[in-house]
């Protein structure tokens, strides 16, 4: 069991990664998250001919999929937008809003009551940003982006808690990054045209951006959720959730550590003591959140029990 909870922090290690590898990158944002769903769709249509399992979707539910793709797609271009326009830390700042804005998307689209408690965290985590953002007023854009690419992110992970009761993991990532890259193919006119100043699209990769990009595609995205899923066999979705909060947490430290190393392009991750303290304010909020929500399914589980008991 120690082995699988080693792993497991090791896989949110990697996700916390994917913002420095999105800084190590040399193309644009667009071109960026354009191969990695190439690659990671590739990966894991691999993936499910080699395990022989099936991956065919009804109509349907595959546009839905294909459709949730453009978010994901979104998510990541603004993602590494953030960090582009920012430093590694500020983007992961912004990032941690992520279950503010679940606590405010969810009761819209699954149409379930409004949580107390989660409005509290969310009044915390306002609380954080605001230290945040009077600390690193230079760097606003980039937190503003990160903001928008947290709520992205709650979005979709909101509409795929209702299909993932219908599909396999495998399946809904597959037909995602599928969507993701098509959307991207799609909207390549547009982009070059309009948003690259007239240099056009940038897909060309230098140096070591194809070592990069694969640990990107490969380690971070196809292995580090194959590896997720196989490891919620004998690890409670509870403790993996309150495990992947953490992913801020990780990012900043790796952000840090590669200032301290002088690695080229992180020399800006020296910041203020106000955006450390804002940062550990949200952090407390994303922490407290899956141990409050625990607390309050079990509350209600014995509530529930005792009117039967009374009913007897």
């Amino acid at each position: 069991m120690l082995k699988d909870y080693l792993r497991l922090h090791f896989i949110v290690l990697l996700w916390g990664f994917t913002a420095i590898l999105g800084k190590l990158i040399s193309v644009p944002p667009v071109e960026l998250v354009f191969w990695r769903t190439l690659l990671a769709a590739s990966g894991l249509a691999v993936l499910l001919v080699a395990r022989r399992q099936p991956w065919h979707v009804a109509g349907r539910e595959a546009l839905k999929m294909l459709g949730i793709g453009v978010l994901v797609a979104a998510h990541w271009i603004t993602f590494f937008l953030a960090a582009r326009l920012s430093s590694v830390s500020v983007c992961l700042a912004g990032l941690a809003t992520l279950a503010l804005w679940t606590s405010l998307l969810e009761p819209l689209v699954l149409w379930r009551r409004v949580r107390p408690y989660e409005v509290g965290l969310g009044l915390l985590t306002m609380a954080g940003l605001y230290l945040v953002s009077q600390a690193e007023l230079d760097q606003m854009a980039g937190l503003l982006v990160a903001i928008v690419s947290a709520g992205l992110s709650a979005l979709f992970s909101v509409l795929n808690s209702q299909l993932v009761k219908r599909h396999t993991p495998f399946q809904l990532t597959l037909y995602e990054m599928t969507g993701a890259c098509l959307s991207i193919v799609l909207f390549m006119p547009v982009y070059s045209h309009y948003f690259t100043d007239g240099r056009g699209l940038q897909l060309g990769l230098q140096g070591l951006d194809w070592l990069w990009l694969l640990l990107l595609a490969g380690v971070c995205t196809v292995y580090a959720f194959s590896a997720s899923v196989e490891l919620m066999k004998r690890i409670s979705a509870f403790v993996v959730n309150l495990t992947i909060n953490l992913e801020p947490v990780y990012g900043i430290l790796l952000a840090v550590l590669m200032y301290t190393l002088r690695i080229p392009g992180f020399g800006q991750e020296k910041l203020s003591t106000g955006f450390y303290l804002g940062t550990v304010v949200i952090l407390l909020s994303v922490l407290i959140h899956p141990v409050l929500d625990q607390w309050m399914k079990r509350r209600q589980r014995k509530a529930e029990a005792a009117e039967v008991l009374v009913g007897k």
